[in-house]
Order: structure tokens, then sequence, then C-alpha cells
């Protein structure tokens, strides 16, 4: 059975690889949709089979090695930050004492209360300034 407009059979393909990576964003069935928009133009312009196929090989291979990369550096960025990230390098007091041995105690930070943790032991009180947070327990020291 020989295809009417394989060309049309390329196009459905790459609607489709777009349709599935818009659904289910692997980052990786794009790059189908860049093969077969490429096979579908060489299909247009008068190819056979096996030519449209090594077209959309070739385009799927370069697209993915050339484009992929960048894409990653430009869409990586490291997304919507943490709550505790912003606290990072504020002042805040001890309002439940923070035992070193035991790791536990709290403390208000931005108007907010948090877990926290010290290398030594902080009395209630203790003016605080958050170091880093692991989870939603913050890491404090005295200042």
């Amino acid at each position: 059975m020989a295809l009417e407009n394989p060309a049309l059979i390329w196009v459905a393909l790459a609607i489709l690889a777009a349709i599935i990576e818009v659904s289910i964003p692997h980052f990786g069935v794009v790059f189908v949709s860049v093969g077969a928009v490429a096979a579908a133009v060489v299909s247009a312009i008068g190819f056979g089979l096996p030519a449209q196929i090594i077209v959309f090989i070739v385009a799927l291979g370069l697209s993915l090695v050339l484009l992929r990369p960048r894409l990653v550096r430009r869409l990586g960025a490291r997304g919507v930050p943490s709550r505790t990230d912003t606290l990072i390098g504020k002042q805040g007091v001890v309002t439940h004492n923070i035992d070193a041995s035991l790791g536990g105690g709290r403390v208000t930070v931005g108007g907010e209360d948090w877990a926290a943790r010290a290398a030594t032991t902080l009395a209630v009180g203790t003016k605080i300034r958050v170091l880093k947070a692991d989870g939603i327990v913050l890491e404090v020291t005295p200042i």
C-alpha cells in the first residue's frame, strides 16, 4: 500500500510528538517533532521513503546533540525558591532554647516561627542569624 502523501504522516507525527512533550514534559520528545518536520520537507520536495527516514534520523540526532544542551542551560534554572531560602542571612531571636546536643529549638525570623538548630546551646532571647536551611529546619548562629 503506497501512501498518497507521506509528508502529512510526518506532520502528524510532529504534532503528536509536540502534544506528548507538552502533556508529559520529558524534554526529548520535542526532538522527534524536529526530525519529523525535516522529513516532511524532504517528502514534500519529492524524495522517497529511505531519504525521509535518513533525514528524520539525522535531524533528530543533530537537534538532540546541538539544541538540547542549550535548552537545558536556559530552561534548567533553579526553579521556585523555597520559603527557607529567603531567610538565609536574616536575623531573628530564639523563642525556645536550642540544645546543641539534642539539636532542637525554635526561633522567630521575619515574624514567623521556625524549627532551628545550632552548633552551640542558645537560650531564649538570643539574637541569631540564619546560616542555611535543611528542609524546614533553620541552621542558626548567635550574633
